[in-house]
């Protein structure tokens, strides 16, 4: 029986270390996000396009506004009330930090866009 207890108890200790060796190195604490100048231009055609080509427009057609294919998304945001300032409070920054959409972007790109309409929401 004293045996059967003492492999228990380093089966256990190991266990726990183990386990509390996994939380120590969680990946999260030597990761660290990128961050972007807000004073650098954000490009609309270059950067944002691309954030919506990749992420938006196989939902958001002329279907389901806004229209944020190729050609059509800075008129359709600008026309659509979804950019305005401050950009943390405006629609288009909101929907895409909302449960329903936040796994659709980076946080990088949500950043860059929070950038881009802090900017003026330019079609550059």
């Amino acid at each position: 029986m004293n045996r059967k207890l003492k492999v228990f108890t380093r089966l256990f200790t190991a266990l726990l270390v183990f386990a509390i060796g996994g939380f120590v190195s969680c990946e999260k604490y030597s990761w660290v996000p990128e961050t972007i100048n807000p004073v650098d231009t954000v490009y609309f055609q270059t950067e944002i396009q691309p954030i919506f080509t990749n992420n938006c427009a196989s939902c958001h057609t002329q279907n389901n506004l806004p229209d944020l294919r190729s050609g059509k998304s800075w008129q359709s945001l600008t026309t659509g009330g979804y950019v305005n300032l401050p950009g943390s409070s405006s629609k288009l920054y909101t929907k895409m930090t909302s449960s329903g959409h936040t796994a659709r972007s980076t946080d990088s790109d949500k950043q860059l866009v929070l950038i881009w309409i802090n900017q003026g929401a330019l079609n550059n």
